[in-house]
């Protein structure tokens, strides 16, 4: 059998891990992040009502599952349907999912950029009749090697990208919570108008009903000559005039069943049985848990959301300052390379002596840039400043 040979380990590889933990300690110990660190901007907010009313330590059941106060088991099934179902909902869980993948993506980007296993085999034939052959005219090559590249974060352009996704991903969980509050609100509003109309329907019904005797009652007296035809004119034009006002109320009944369809994703006629058997229009309780403004403006999904938004900003000025200074990067390559002249043999690819490596630092420093950096910071500036303002 034949003897495997020992792989050792050659000199260089000594220097290499040497180097490599040296500019690890410069790049983790010295870095530092230019440009401004995010500050909330200032916004005077009302600290309570002008009427006395206590503080809410924390968001209470009843504001968070604002229906149920309602006490509709209707409603509360329509709004949780409307969660599972609703299209826009999905989209936007879908950009939450995005953002989140968006993240990864930054955080991937602090460490070696580029890095890739290569591996290669080729097989060299010269022609006889060429004067110059060298001393193999035939051989074999096989190499495998391990590639990287490594923009080290010195002034802290991939750390401050993280932070941005950070806040974008934020800001999304709070378009999300934007779009059920909406939904939920829509929701309930319509259920509201849907009992509404069915209410006014009834009573217009019975209305009608009782218009209809005061009718037949009035043309009884006229009958008796107690009363004029004035009088019978005026109870039949009544009558007529409430008779008329059920269409257009069972129209809009329809109107509001098919937008809740719509806000469901689901046809009407799937709806009716869900309808049916109501409690009738919901009643609200006497007194609704909501605190103070600012406990309200916390809770608004679109003011956090344009709270990160300038968060998300605020870090781009930081990256766009990033380009004022030089890029540092550390590129290496290690691997085997072994030929043979005769069969292709692998018991000396992993030799010590096959050993081929490289590293080195390289730097990159736009220094003639025509304004081109300081114009995009003022840009990400200003866009900065419309963010805060809009927030």
């Amino acid at each position: 059998m034949k003897k495997q040979p020992t792989v050792k380990a050659p000199p260089v590889h000594r220097g290499v891990v040497a180097i490599t933990a040296v500019v690890l300690v410069m790049a983790l110990g010295g870095c530092t992040m230019v440009g401004p660190d995010y500050v909330r901007p200032a916004a005077d907010v009302n600290p309570s009502w002008l009427e006395s009313s206590p503080a809410l330590p924390e968001e209470p059941a009843e504001i968070r599952e604002w229906w149920t106060a309602f006490d509709d088991p209707v409603l509360t099934r329509l709004v949780h349907e409307a969660y599972e179902q609703n299209l826009s909902l999905r989209a936007a869980g879908l950009r939450v999912i995005q953002a989140r993948a968006v993240r990864g993506i930054a955080v991937g980007e602090f460490f070696p950029q580029e890095q890739a296993i290569s591996a290669g085999y080729s097989k060299n034939q010269i022609s006889k009749n060429d004067l110059n052959n060298p001393p193999f005219p035939n051989f074999q090559k096989v190499g495998l090697s391990f590639d990287a590249t490594w923009e080290l974060d010195f002034w802290g352009k991939f750390r401050r990208n993280i932070l941005a996704e950070d806040a974008a991903l934020l800001a999304s969980i709070a378009d999300y919570d934007d779009v059920l509050v909406t939904l939920v609100a829509e929701v309930g509003i319509t259920y509201v108008q849907i009992r509404t109309f069915e209410r006014r329907i009834e009573l217009a019904k019975a209305n009608v009903a009782l218009q209809r005797q005061s009718l037949e009652i009035t043309e009884s007296r006229y009958r008796n000559g107690k009363v004029t035809q004035l009088d019978v004119s005026e109870a039949r034009a009544t009558l007529t005039n409430t008779q008329a006002t059920v269409p257009d109320l069972e129209s809009s009944l329809r109107d509001a069943k098919l937008s809740l369809g719509v806000l469901l994703g689901r046809t009407p006629g799937k709806l009716e049985k869900e309808l049916a058997g109501g409690s009738g229009i919901p009643t609200a309780p006497v007194q609704v848990a909501i605190g103070v403004p600012a406990d309200l403006l916390r809770r608004r999904p679109d003011v956090r959301s344009a709270e990160r938004a300038a968060a998300f900003q605020s870090q781009q000025i930081g990256i766009a300052t990033a380009d004022l200074f030089p890029s540092i990067s550390i590129s290496g390559s290690a691997g085997f390379e072994a030929s043979d002249a005769g069969g292709l043999s692998l018991d000396n690819l992993f030799d010590g002596s096959s050993f081929v490596g490289s590293i080195g630092p390289t730097l990159s420093w736009p220094v003639l840039n025509y304004g081109r950096i300081r114009n995009n910071i003022r840009v990400q500036d200003a866009a900065f400043q419309e963010a805060a303002v809009n927030y």
